[in-house]
């Protein structure tokens, strides 16, 4: 069989590997938050690692809120003003972690999940992720149930499905995301990144949304990396009906990264060791608890699903 799953424990938790036997592209996954640890595809050169990972469980555990590397955003994403929100005329404060004086990147990113399923064929490997929150942050009192699916076919593709269910008794507010880091390299600056908009959300000083879009040209046509720091969210336009898209290339590897509409915020950050870059798909612009901007409101015993498929190919 051409794929394989291969599941070993360290430190309490499962370590996944998806395996594609045919091309010897792999997949690390930990159940510590469902993150994703290692896309590993061969090379005219040598094997070839386009994410930014952990070298262990315990390194993971112990430095996930050092820079969120793949940590899951929910139920909320990027930065929540002062913790502090307002839904269904109750005031809530988040208990998280706070940056400053901002909770940030939701609740989730140290959560143990569970695996619930897993299926090797002939055309894929996949696993599935599950973690139930019980509401156990006074911030955010109301409980869901996450699954993360992760697959890997053909063509070094990867997909991650995520699909809230609202479990409490009324509607919930909502946002969901992913804080990859890709490499390209020894740098990111030789690499170049285009994605499909001109449209950048306004930020405050403290990186809110003040609720105006400015119109950046930078990446339409792809902009070399060296020399450009970004802290910024872009708006994609699920309207087109052309598949929204964002690459990151050099010389050596192309990643494309396709969000379906349920991800229209495509958030960017270039970390200062400009080692990687973090491309973070978003249902939502950060603090949206506050402006509404892209919220989702589940309803009871509701469910949503998001997708974002990654390809990494190795250029001839």
């Amino acid at each position: 069989m051409q794929f394989k799953v291969v599941t070993s424990h360290e430190s309490g938790y499962e370590v996944v590997e998806l395996q594609d036997q045919g091309s010897g592209t792999r997949v690390q996954l930990y159940s510590f938050g469902a993150l994703l640890n290692a896309f590993i595809i061969p090379t005219k050169t040598g094997i070839f690692n386009g994410i930014d990972g952990f070298s262990s469980i315990n390194d993971a555990v112990a430095n996930a809120t050092a820079g969120f590397k793949s940590s899951k955003l929910s139920p909320f994403v990027c930065r929540l003003q002062q913790g502090k929100y307002t839904f269904d005329q109750k005031e809530y404060t988040i208990g998280g972690f706070y940056l400053g004086e901002h909770a940030i990147h939701g609740l989730l990113f140290n959560a143990a999940f569970n695996i619930t399923d897993t299926k090797s064929t002939a055309t894929e490997a996949s696993v599935i992720f599950s973690h139930h929150y019980q509401g156990t942050d006074p911030g955010y009192p109301f409980p869901f149930t996450l699954h993360v699916k992760w697959k890997l076919t053909s063509g070094n593709t990867l997909q991650v499905f995520t699909t809230a269910t609202n479990n409490h008794s009324s509607a919930i507010p909502f946002s969901d995301g992913w804080h990859p880091y890709f490499m390209m390299g020894e740098t990111i600056d030789s690499a170049t990144l285009s994605f499909t908009t001109n449209k950048q959300l306004e930020f405050s000083e403290d990186l809110l949304p003040t609720g105006n879009t400015i119109e950046d040209n930078r990446f339409v046509n792809g902009q070399k990396m060296e020399g450009v720091f970004l802290d910024n969210c872009f708006l994609l336009d699920h309207h087109s009906e052309t598949k929204q898209s964002c690459t990151l290339k050099n010389d050596a590897v192309l990643l494309t990264i396709t969000p379906d509409k349920q991800y229209p915020y495509l958030q960017i950050y270039t970390p200062p060791h400009r080692k990687s870059i973090a491309i973070e798909n978003l249902t939502s612009a950060p603090d949206s608890f506050n402006n509404g901007i892209g919220l989702i409101v589940i309803e009871p015993h509701h469910t949503i699903e998001c997708a974002t498929t990654y390809t990494l190919t190795a250029n001839e």
